[in-house]
């Protein structure tokens, strides 16, 4: 059923295309989301404040994907860790690596897994039109973000190629309507346009969790 966080859970499987390799290249313009974030200390309180478990429902998230320990996942627009995080201490053989276009962000979730001593966690700059995903992994995951990206299509088609056999791609972002959190309504995709979308990236539904 429907939540108050407003957030719907995708998850697709990749389907080999043999067209896969040439998708790789520019996608377009990302101005719509070059958002500057001087202060990552003040961003991670906004980020991680704890009321956000409450609509973003992180456990529920975690259970709903259950890997394996020793998964590899790459978190696309990481921020301040609040699900790499989390992935890192659910999977202590594993390795998560989150990834973001702010340096600053970046530097910050490093010094937060050096911090807190969370050695299967990397955090590394990426690209808007490329995650940088730097080895195969089983899990491509992406939270509050996928309405961001531009060249969609694109975008996710060359994100197949770091996927292992089996991997999955997890998209959670806002559902349309009225709710307590997130971005206007105007803002959102609906769900049918994502599957659309990522059906046609070469990926298959094989979960949804509104």
């Amino acid at each position: 059923g429907e939540h108050a966080r407003g957030e719907d859970h995708q998850d697709a499987d990749s389907e080999d295309h043999e067209d896969t390799h040439g998708a790789k290249h520019a996608h377009g313009d990302h101005a719509t989301v070059t958002h500057r974030f001087a202060d990552a200390e003040r961003w991670a309180k906004r980020f991680e404040d704890p009321g956000r478990d409450a609509w973003q429902q992180p456990d529920r998230v975690l259970k709903h994907l259950a890997l394996q320990p020793e998964a590899k996942v790459v978190d696309i627009g990481a921020a301040t860790g609040y699900f790499p995080v989390r992935f890192a201490k659910a999977l202590p053989k594993g390795t998560v690596y989150g990834v973001d276009v702010e340096p600053t962000l970046v530097n910050y979730l490093n010094l937060r897994a050096h911090r807190e001593g969370i050695a299967n966690l990397v955090a590394l700059v990426c690209a808007y039109d490329d995650p940088r995903i730097p080895e195969p992994v089983d899990l491509v995951f992406i939270c509050d973000t996928y309405h961001h990206v531009g060249e969609r299509v694109r975008y996710f088609g060359a994100i197949k190629e770091h996927l292992r056999e089996g991997g999955r791609l997890a998209v959670v972002d806002f559902k349309q309507g009225e709710f307590p959190v997130g971005p206007p309504d105007a803002h959102k995709l609906p769900a049918e346009k994502v599957i659309a979308e990522l059906e046609q990236a070469g990926y298959r539904l094989v979960s949804r969790s509104d």
